[in-house]
């Protein structure tokens, strides 16, 4: 084909409406998602995309399959943009929103397209088709505060960048993603008197949940967790595993915790052993006092006891909290940097 673009495709009866150009690439369907069915192959797309955007992160099809079983202010009937060629999924594109505490509403958009497809003009066609249903979610919503796109990008994929900028996007805020190299060393870090670590009782789950809720309440972009959001924190089949956490608490107050997780299919797929050092928080009245980093070190050793030589945890490079030195002052290192991009919804 000459690389022209058609407007027209063929719709079967659950076909994505959109009336955004398409490449004329033979073979080219966009249509709604068939869920369970799709959820493989979608898991197989996202993850040669992370890879060949340089991030060596993956999901499992059990992650992935939770994941969309308690999305969030997102209808995958009709949220989920399919993308195939020749009846083989080749990439997906999806929508949600949320509220932030301050009072906008950010409109996340998601976009994943196989390495084999890209730089083809499809990357540009799945986001305006997504941004034309954001727009029609947005309509039913009060006009009451500002109103952005949002989508992510990082350093190591500068074709994702362009995309977004050259769809008007622009960087809002930037993250890293931090590794300790070795497990081994134990930093001096003890707990603050009068708060003890408990081993997680399933009575327990809602106050955890709860006390990282309002941790974050005060952090940029944070928005309210739907009950959605809570179901997922309860069935994550990575992030669940509660013999890895570890929970401070003053009295029968949840004062910071440390959830940390094993991505055994991260590390099979990149030959590693790395444990996540992640959802990190202390509630306001604990804080300054020395708790993340006793809870970070009390989670090492749990790491090293199933076998992992390093860590890794992602940061806002703004945090107001400090977040970012008293990550380095444990042990962790800066490798690599991510962007968050916004566009005003108009």
């Amino acid at each position: 084909m000459d690389g022209g673009r058609a407007s027209a495709i063929e719709r079967s009866l659950d076909a994505f409406e959109t009336a955004v150009e398409l490449p004329a690439i033979p073979g080219l369907t966009v249509r709604h998602l068939r869920a369970p069915r799709d959820y493989p192959a979608m898991n197989a797309v996202a993850n040669a995309n992370r890879i060949a955007d340089g991030e060596h992160f993956a999901t499992s099809d059990d992650d992935f399959a939770n994941f969309y079983e308690h999305l969030s202010n997102s209808d995958p009937a009709r949220d989920v943009l399919i993308v195939e060629v020749g009846g083989s999924i080749v990439g997906y594109a999806r929508c949600s929103w949320y509220r932030e505490v301050a009072g906008d509403r950010i409109y996340e958009t998601i976009c994943f397209l196989h390495p084999d497809w890209q730089r083809r003009g499809l990357g540009t066609a799945m986001l305006a088709s997504i941004e034309e249903r954001i727009r029609e979610i947005a309509a039913s919503h009060p006009s009451d505060g500002s109103r952005f796109l949002q989508a992510e990008a990082n350093d190591a994929a500068p074709g994702r960048e362009a995309l977004l900028r050259s769809a008007g996007f622009t960087p809002a805020r930037h993250g890293y993603t931090m590794i300790r190299p070795t497990l081994d060393d134990q930093p001096d870090a003890p707990l603050p008197p009068g708060l003890e670590i408990r081993e997680v009782r399933p009575e327990q789950l809602r106050a955890i949940w709860e006390a990282d809720q309002e941790a974050f309440r005060d952090h940029w972009g944070s928005g309210e967790g739907t009950e959605a959001d809570y179901q997922l924190f309860l069935t994550d089949p990575t992030q669940g595993d509660t013999t890895l956490w570890r929970i401070a608490w003053d009295g029968d107050q949840v004062a910071g915790q440390v959830r940390s997780f094993i991505n055994a299919e991260e590390n099979r797929r990149f030959n590693r052993r790395r444990g996540w050092v992640e959802n990190i928080s202390v509630r306001r009245a604990w804080r300054h006092r020395g708790l993340a980093r006793a809870l970070m070190a009390a989670s090492f050793p749990l790491l090293r006891a199933r076998g992992m030589t390093e860590g890794a945890l992602t940061v806002d490079t703004e945090n107001l909290s400090g977040a970012l030195r008293v990550y380095e002052s444990v042990g962790f290192l800066p490798v690599h940097r991510s962007t968050t991009y916004r566009r005003p919804l108009d």
